[in-house]
């Protein structure tokens, strides 16, 4: 057993590898015991707790502690043992890349979960849903620069002249930027609709001659679900550019154009007219401004116009179809017929007799 744990590899007893491996595992075991601990004694205790700050630090340490005690044990393990000197220079150099941006890591879920507790308090406290897309995009651009700050770190830690490297990729960077021209535009596109507010998450819109429910506003892009259940991305930049119309910011207008018989008669005429005007109390999803007229006499009807207007958030063509069909059968039942083209022909007797 003694020549077997004598047994060298690398010029290291298979011995002081098993004790290196050992010194692996216990890190790793300890960095789980310690995530128990945190979840079956510390999260309970920080739910109790007057402020969510201790609940958010426990949380955000969990996965980082676990990984900083596993860098730890292989640190050590590296160390346990001999090896050439250029692998610990690089492991060296590996080990602080890793501990900056796990301490990055720590940060980043830090920061994050702070806005998600205070400032999306705050969004549902106003209870609009463009406050959620504010918070997803302030998170969006506090991640981008923490990281950011983070590999920037980790690389001067590791010994790479920043500086040097920025300049030397100065050429190289006018290419990058003319290449990047519509992600800066979009980002910036992007700032604006946080700042402007011209719709919401859940608004109906139409942005050029795109229509449909606005799903989501990304840094980059804006999506939207169509009537066809299409799902249409939309550049920042186009967004910004173009003509864009909220058509939830006010009450959609469904417009009845009828035409009914000339034998109608003036009661029937005016039984036309209420059963219009009582749409709102037959149909949920209208608000209840209507605006009913009896237009003009046409070629060949006597013509009616309606406003109906569709209560925000109400689905448009489904509130128009219940329209549509609730004139038809109110009009059918109160005998009301509705127009189409036709002509009489009037003939003179006179002209009539000289003919036959």
């Amino acid at each position: 057993m003694n020549d077997l744990l004598s047994y060298e590899i690398l010029h290291n007893s298979l011995k002081e590898w098993l004790i290196a491996l050992v010194i692996i595992a216990s890190s790793i075991i300890i960095g789980q015991l310690i995530k128990l601990f945190a979840n079956k004694v510390l999260r309970p205790v920080s739910e109790k707790a007057p402020t969510q700050l201790f609940r958010i630090i426990v949380a955000s340490l969990q996965g980082p502690m676990v990984l900083g005690f596993t860098l730890g044990g292989f640190w050590g393990a590296m160390h346990h043992i001999e090896l050439p000197e250029n692998f610990y220079k690089g492991l060296g150099t590996a080990y602080r890349i890793f501990v900056t941006v796990n301490a990055t890591w720590f940060v980043a879920q830090l920061v994050s979960s702070l806005l998600n507790t205070y400032l999306g308090r705050v969004a549902a406290d106003t209870e609009k849903k463009f406050d959620q897309h504010a918070l997803m995009v302030i998170q969006k651009v506090a991640m981008f620069f923490i990281w950011s700050i983070g590999i920037v770190t980790a690389l001067n830690n590791a010994g790479v002249n920043v500086g040097a490297l920025l300049a030397g990729l100065g050429i190289g960077g006018v290419a990058i930027a003319l290449a990047a021209q519509d992600t800066a535009k979009n980002i910036l596109g992007g700032i604006f609709l946080l700042i402007d507010h011209p719709f919401r998450i859940g608004d109906l819109v139409k942005i050029g001659e795109t229509k449909g429910t606005v799903e989501a506003i990304g840094i980059r892009s804006t999506k939207l679900r169509t009537y066809d259940k299409t799902l249409v991305t939309i550049p920042n930049y186009k967004t910004s550019d173009t003509n864009l119309e909220n058509l939830s910011q006010n009450k959609l207008r469904i417009v009845i154009e009828l035409g009914v018989t000339y034998d109608t008669t003036p009661e029937k005429m005016d039984e036309a007219l209420q059963i219009l005007r009582s749409l709102p109390e037959k149909i949920k999803g209208l608000d209840k401004e209507t605006r009913v007229f009896f237009t003009d006499y046409g070629d060949f009807s006597l013509n009616i116009t309606a406003w109906v207007y569709v209560k925000r958030g109400a689905p448009y063509y489904d509130v128009k179809s219940s329209v549509n069909l609730t004139i038809l059968h109110e009009f059918n039942a109160a005998g009301l017929n509705f127009a189409f083209p036709t002509q009489t022909l009037y003939v003179n007797k006179e002209e009539k007799e000289a003919k036959e």
